[in-house]
Formats: C-alpha cells, structure tokens, sequence
C-alpha cells in the first residue's frame, strides 16, 4: 500500500469516526425512519400503488370494460385492453394485483380521444386485472380474473 493512500484513509476513518462520537451522525435516528413508498412503481402491494398514485375512493362501474384472457398460456404475454364509455376520461390506468410490483400502467387519455388502451403485460401468477378509469376528480374500476397456467401447456 503507498504511503498516500494509507494517509488518506486514515484521515477519512479519524473524520468519521471523531462524527460518530461527538453526536453530529447518529445511525439509530436515521434507520428508525419508515420510508413511504412515493412512485407507484416501486410499490410492492396494491395499497401501496394505489396510495402512492393518488389514488382514492375508486367505485366499480359498468361503464369500464377489462377484456383480458380467462386462461393465459403465456404469461409474458397477456393482452389487456381497458375501455371506457364514459365521457371526459383523462387517464386509464392497469393494475394487475398478484404481481410483484402491481401498478403496471397509467396512460393519458387526450381530451376528445376514446377512452380505450391495448397492451400487453407479463403476470406473475393468477388474479385479478384492474382497470382504474379517472374522470374528473373520481375514478372508476373494472375487474377482470385471469388464470395463468405454468409452461403455456393449457393445464
């Protein structure tokens, strides 16, 4: 080891350590903090996603459609496609509830366009495919089970 870089780390390991000791870092304060999940992607449970994109008071309607597989082979790709009937959509967004992070999609619907998305999706297991429709400052849900079978053999 050269003589520099044995200076050098050992000046770093007296600056921490005099911190640790005279109360300027204190490890305990900062692990004891919860941390709350803010983008919706990283959340790791629907509640989480569900708080962490704002969100509330969703209310099931028929005017929201989930068309999605009852039986999908492939479970990397299962085709999901959310519409709506109901005028003054603003954002669809899919979540699929048994995945490992479930927030899996939000578009922006353009004011005047259809309220309809397509797309595809990978599902870690069997459950339920939510559509969230937001029209004004309220949101609307579909639910839709799809069954994954494991290998693509149909059983």
């Amino acid at each position: 080891m050269k003589r520099r870089t044995f200076l050098k780390n050992t000046l770093a390991a007296s600056a921490a350590g005099a911190a640790v000791s005279s109360g300027l870092v204190v490890p305990s304060v900062a692990l004891a903090t919860e941390e709350t999940v803010t983008d919706p992607f990283r959340a790791t449970s629907l509640d989480e996603a569900l708080k962490a994109a704002g969100i509330t008071g969703i209310e099931e309607s028929d005017q929201v459609m989930v068309t999605a597989p009852d039986l999908a082979e492939n479970a990397a790709v299962v085709p999901v496609e959310v519409a709506s009937r109901m005028e003054g959509v603003s954002e669809i967004t899919v979540i699929i509830a048994e995945n490992p992070t479930p927030y899996a999609a939000r578009f922006t619907i353009a004011e005047g366009s259809d309220a309809l998305v397509k797309c595809r999706f990978k599902m870690g297991k069997s459950g339920d495919v939510m559509g969230v429709v937001k029209v004004g400052d309220k949101y609307y849900s579909a639910k839709k089970a799809v069954k994954v079978t494991k290998g693509g053999c149909g059983g």
